[in-house]
């Protein structure tokens, strides 16, 4: 038992290279699992470079290295806080509630330009009322007289609608037709 021992641990070392267990090593190397290689991706700070000045470059990013450099200080935040550099709080404050995207402030003269554009279309449909009244018909509708609004009295009472609610003249609003502006009669 002893001298098998002894004879495997002065095997030549062309002879460890072709046992089985180690052609199979050598072919296919072992691949870190992805928590080793996200240890080793938290372990090292961000660039200053990649860091300064994000407030201004962030909108201007293209969106893959804004999720890359979120993704970075996203694992940098797992590890303690105080390894975390100054500039990797700040970005890590400012991406996540810095004024971009839905939280920009809205631009100084907007107020101005929704009060001039409220304005201007106010002042077109005024316009469009103004010319249509002026192209309009003169002449009341027959129904608006105050002859035709009493006939209608009447012939509510006659056959007792709204018999609760009805008051005499309720239903008169207008003037006589000879006293209408325009003078005109309806046919």
């Amino acid at each position: 038992m002893m001298r098998s021992s002894l004879l495997r641990a002065t095997r030549s070392p062309a002879s460890i290279l072709t046992s089985s267990a180690t052609r199979q090593a050598i072919r296919a190397p072992r691949v870190a699992p992805a928590a080793c290689l996200q240890q080793t991706r938290q372990a090292h700070a961000i660039s200053n470079p990649t860091l300064s000045n994000i407030e201004k470059r962030w909108e201007d990013m293209p969106p893959q290295e804004q999720a890359d450099l979120w993704m970075m200080l996203r694992d940098r935040m797992k590890t303690d806080w105080k390894q975390l550099t100054l500039q990797e709080k700040k970005a890590a404050y400012f991406i996540a509630f810095g004024p971009h995207g839905p939280r920009r402030p809205p631009p100084p003269d907007e107020g101005r330009r929704v009060f001039f554009l409220s304005a201007s279309v106010i002042a077109a449909a005024v316009i469009v009322f103004s010319i249509t009244r002026l192209f309009a018909n003169p002449v009341r509708p027959r129904t608006m007289t105050k002859e035709w609004q009493e006939a209608t009295e009447e012939y509510m009472r006659e056959n007792k609608i709204e018999p609760i609610t009805f008051k005499p003249g309720m239903m008169i609003q207008s003037k006589s037709e000879k006293d209408s502006p325009t003078g005109q009669k309806d046919e």
